[in-house]
């Protein structure tokens, strides 16, 4: 709604909590709306690489769009998709030792544990916290643990939240339960095993916990990044202390030298206990003298930083990437068109005349298509070539009754007006019946795919494959073809939902340039939509007019939205002859 209201704005976007997978995330009705309402920022953040994937995936397969190093394109806009991990004020943490009111707090904590060893658990009373999973498991450390009754307490800090809503009231209950179980089976007149703090807890309190905890136990069933197990760590100045945190946090994704452990795995806790107060002092210091360096490098200014600076890159790289045709730019090329005397005109076929459809055999050229190609080709001062990687057979069959040229097979096959087709140079095809039985085989493995079958070249379809095994299939495919490429000498172009194995050294620029030589035209205009294209766009002089029909990064000088994009600025060409 802001990108509506407000097109140039600079909006970034950062989600604390993580980004359910795609199979969660589909059950949703109002999906598209939720993903199209993110992608109007400019730059998307989430915690960790896991929570980005998830987002792409669904941005990918509910909504269609193709992702290439988590960036995408929106209508005209890149979008860039990444993980900032939050950081936290490590100094502050750092140096609450050596606030006063702390030090009181320690030592008057110190006193009332009695020697014990305290594990430090601190969270909302919310049920993805895990809190009645870890009461559980610390409940059966005690019965299986006897030599720890007596040595060792709980700190549980639960903060109420939600406080009006049945699932948080129940769970309440669950935990008061839990708890009064603990201390009442296993309590004595001199040791409690759980000191439960339903409350927030004042700065100085915390800090002297954060301080003073042998062990922190943090073991969320799902949780964004959990700043307490940073917080816990940036507070040990004296590299003593150990953290134990869940699999399930983003923040395990940083804190790899922690003790960590499954929330849902009741033995694994318990050994991670066990571990974590046994762990010798210089083991502690070791591992958490690493984790604390990286926390200070990365703290919350950084992220802060990291993030503006990322947005300050993306819109610099919007506007460097994508060149739309202003006015005064579509004059320009029009007024050109209009006084020129000689004119070649290169189009490509699929994506930028036609739409693309499942099967390329449904993409016959419709009467507006066939009225605009007439129309061109009735100036006697245009040279119109159709340039695509249709076979020579499906060119001539849709528009062989214009005098017009082609190159079929991106670049094998020429055909000049009123001539017959010729090879750009003498290629074979043997290497076809190697590569040939692979495509076979990805074929019986990817259903919706299918293999088309040119003079000079094999081509993998896949465009009604679901997207993301789709992408997994092509890097499984080159793979495995990597060594008959090698060998044969052959090129692999990934096109838009289709890979294509040829000679190498045959493109459309090459092509191209056969034409330029030939015609040595005042006025070049050319359109293109996939990387087959770019070949052709390298290949032209800098006085040419080079369109690249969606947002995409391109040598062309101009991009387009659509197919209809280049009809209308056909139409707008003609008018002017």
């Amino acid at each position: 709604m802001i990108r509506e209201a407000y097109p140039e704005a600079r909006i970034g976007y950062f989600l604390h909590i993580p980004f359910p997978s795609f199979e969660l995330f589909r059950l949703l009705p109002w999906r598209e709306e939720i993903l199209n309402g993110i992608l109007g920022a400019d730059v998307i953040g989430f915690h960790t690489y896991d929570y980005v994937r998830h987002f792409l995936s669904s941005v990918h397969r509910i909504l269609g769009i193709e992702t290439k190093h988590s960036m995408l394109t929106v209508n005209d806009r890149l979008v860039q998709v990444d993980a900032f991990p939050l950081g936290i004020d490590f100094d502050s943490f750092n140096n609450s030792i050596k606030v006063p009111a702390v030090k009181r707090e320690i030592n008057r904590i110190a006193k009332r544990a009695d020697g014990k060893k305290i594990i430090l658990s601190v969270d909302r009373l919310d049920y993805t916290k895990g809190i009645v999973e870890r009461l559980e498991a610390y409940k059966l450390f005690l019965e299986k643990n006897q030599q720890y009754r007596g040595k060792v307490i709980l700190v549980f800090i639960a903060v109420p939240t939600r406080t009006k809503v049945e699932t948080y009231l129940n769970l309440t209950r669950r935990v008061n339960e839990l708890i009064g179980n603990i201390n009442g089976k296993y309590g004595s007149i001199d040791w409690q095993p759980i000191w439960y703090i339903n409350r927030s807890v004042p700065y100085k309190t915390l800090m002297a916990l954060y301080n003073m905890s042998d062990v922190a136990l943090v073991t969320p069933i799902r949780d964004g990044m959990n700043l307490v197990a940073k917080e816990y760590l940036a507070a040990k100045s004296d590299l003593k202390g150990v953290l134990i945190i869940s699999e399930l946090a983003g923040v395990a994704r940083e804190l790899g030298e922690a003790i960590i452990v499954h929330p849902n795995d009741t033995m694994e806790i318990i050994e991670g206990i066990k571990t974590a107060l046994a762990m010798p002092e210089k083991e502690q210091k070791e591992k958490n003298k690493i984790m604390r360096e990286r926390l200070q490098r990365y703290d919350v200014m950084r992220w802060v930083e990291d993030f503006m600076d990322r947005l300050d890159q993306t819109k610099e790289t919007q506007k460097s990437m994508f060149v739309k045709f202003t006015p005064d730019r579509k004059e320009l090329l029009l007024n050109d068109y209009q006084k020129s005397k000689k004119r070649l005109i290169f189009l490509d076929y699929d994506g930028t005349l036609m739409p693309f459809k499942d099967k390329p055999s449904k993409v016959k050229p419709d009467d507006d298509i066939l009225a605009l190609i007439k129309q061109l080709s009735d100036s006697d001062r245009n040279e119109v070539v159709i340039i695509s990687g249709r076979t020579r057979e499906n060119l001539l069959k849709w528009l062989g009754g214009f005098p017009i040229s082609f190159v079929a097979e991106h670049g094998v096959w020429l055909k000049e007006v009123d001539s017959d087709w010729e090879m750009i140079e003498a290629i074979n095809n043997d290497w076809k019946d190697e590569i040939l039985p692979i495509l076979q085989l990805y074929v019986d493995r990817t259903p919706g795919s299918f293999i088309e079958e040119k003079e000079y070249s094999l081509v993998w379809h896949y465009r009604r494959v679901d997207s993301d095994f789709g992408v997994m299939r092509i890097r499984e495919l080159i793979d495995d073809i990597t060594n008959y490429v090698q060998t044969f000498n052959l090129d692999v172009l990934e096109g838009n939902k289709v890979i294509e194995v040829k000679n190498n050294g045959i493109n459309k620029g090459r092509a191209a340039a056969q034409w330029i030589n030939k015609v040595q035209p005042d006025f070049i205009f050319a359109a293109g939509d996939d990387w087959t294209d770019e070949d052709l766009f390298r290949a032209l002089p800098d006085t040419a007019y080079s369109v690249k029909v969606g947002m995409s990064s391109t040598q062309a000088k101009f991009n387009v939205h659509s197919t209809e994009d280049i009809r209308h600025l056909l139409r707008e060409l003609i008018s002017r002859d």
